[in-house]
């Protein structure tokens, strides 16, 4: 069994939806990014990779590749997904932490565990979603960004 961990923080603006774990939120921002700048999503690629010593987000999916451009990260997701199989591996768990604090998660939970479970190919009795609020410090607390953290075990 191996584990990995992923990060990923995104500033919040612009005019498009909030989308985290391939949910768009009722949120009076968007995220803003090269992609879709699903901060969740990346942090579960991330995880997943590094379980897998298969390198970062980064690394499959530039930022200065237009094909990343308004990328999006369900997609990435399920690429990443397809190449941990293709080197043998399995996807054992997802457990996904959300850090924002205007915005409430529960409302939204089962349908980003259900996408994200979709997305890997995975029974979503293997993924958690879990938020936490930073009780208004620093730019997560002021607004002014959203972060997520992922871990991942995988078996192969």
């Amino acid at each position: 069994m191996r584990i990995g961990h992923g990060f990923d923080v995104h500033a919040t603006g612009g005019d498009g939806p909030m989308r985290l774990l391939g949910v768009d939120l009722d949120a009076p921002y968007g995220l803003v990014g090269t992609s879709d700048a699903d901060a969740g999503a990346h942090a579960v690629a991330d995880a997943l990779l590094g379980a897998a010593s298969l390198g970062d987000i980064g690394e499959l999916f530039p930022g200065d590749d237009p094909a990343s451009v308004d990328a999006d990260s369900m997609s990435m997701l399920t690429s990443v997904a397809a190449l941990l199989v293709g080197q043998g591996f399995k996807i054992g768990n997802v457990d996904v932490t959300v850090v924002i604090e205007e915005v409430r998660i529960s409302p939204y939970r089962e349908h980003m565990r259900a996408r994200l479970a979709a997305a890997l190919g995975i029974p979503i009795g293997v993924v958690s979603v879990k938020a936490k609020t930073t009780d208004r410090l620093g730019i997560i607390g002021d607004g002014s960004a959203v972060a997520a953290m992922a871990v991942a075990l995988i078996e192969g």
